[in-house]
């Protein structure tokens, strides 16, 4: 049989190049990337040189320790705790004791809380005198590991976010979300938060094995 005389075109190729770049462009920029942001926390600023540093008294009653060292071992008020999780109930305790109100207005505060609160307080006078006094302390070691660091902020902040919410008669989760760019809700957020400061001191890390 006679073969055919005809030629098999030939692909064109040339504009290969460009379509992978195109595709490879489109991809770029229609692909999230995700980031590790960290933590939105806000930093004091840096003291100056030239001042002395400030005379801070505070008994020691009022601050709530919490240390961790670099095998992840958590104590508490010079106390082993195995469950993070309970930090929050003992945060609350500890913020609301109300052991020796400093003022008259310590006093309305403790007052105007809901019944809720008030069973928290157990008026211990070896623990925080009131809201305005108690400080927590937490201080971990460069070796602590960042899940167990992140554990411990996320139980005190909570416990925290649980007192505004009962205060205003919400959860945690709706106070977080409350949109101060609403009059009604900035209103409640600024009620739930009166006398009652985030007071969480975070120390600067200790060296590894230093705690």
């Amino acid at each position: 049989m006679a073969r055919s005389g005809r030629k098999i075109p030939e692909v064109n190729s040339s504009s290969m190049a460009d379509i992978a770049f195109l595709l490879l462009v489109f991809f770029l920029v229609t692909t999230t990337i995700a980031t590790d942001k960290g933590l939105t926390l806000t930093l004091p600023p840096k003291p100056d040189p030239n001042e002395p540093p400030p005379d801070i008294t505070k008994n020691q009653r009022n601050i709530f320790k919490i240390l961790v060292n670099s095998s992840d071992r958590i104590m508490v008020e010079d106390e082993e705790l195995t469950d993070v999780t309970k930090l929050r109930t003992m945060v609350k305790e500890f913020v609301l004791n109300f052991g020796k109100p400093t003022s008259e207005e310590a006093q309305a505060l403790y007052n105007s809380l809901p019944a809720s609160l008030k069973a928290l307080s157990k008026k211990d006078p070896t623990s925080s005198d009131d809201p305005k006094e108690a400080v927590v302390s937490f201080k971990a070691d460069r070796g602590t590991s960042y899940d167990v660091y992140i554990a411990i902020l996320d139980e005190l902040q909570g416990a925290y976010y649980e007192i505004y919410g009962d205060r205003v008669g919400i959860s945690a989760d709706d106070f977080r979300a409350l949109d101060r760019k609403k009059p009604d809700e900035a209103e409640k957020y600024k009620i739930a938060r009166e006398g009652i400061g985030m007071q969480i001191s975070i120390a600067e890390p200790s060296k590894t094995g230093d705690n």
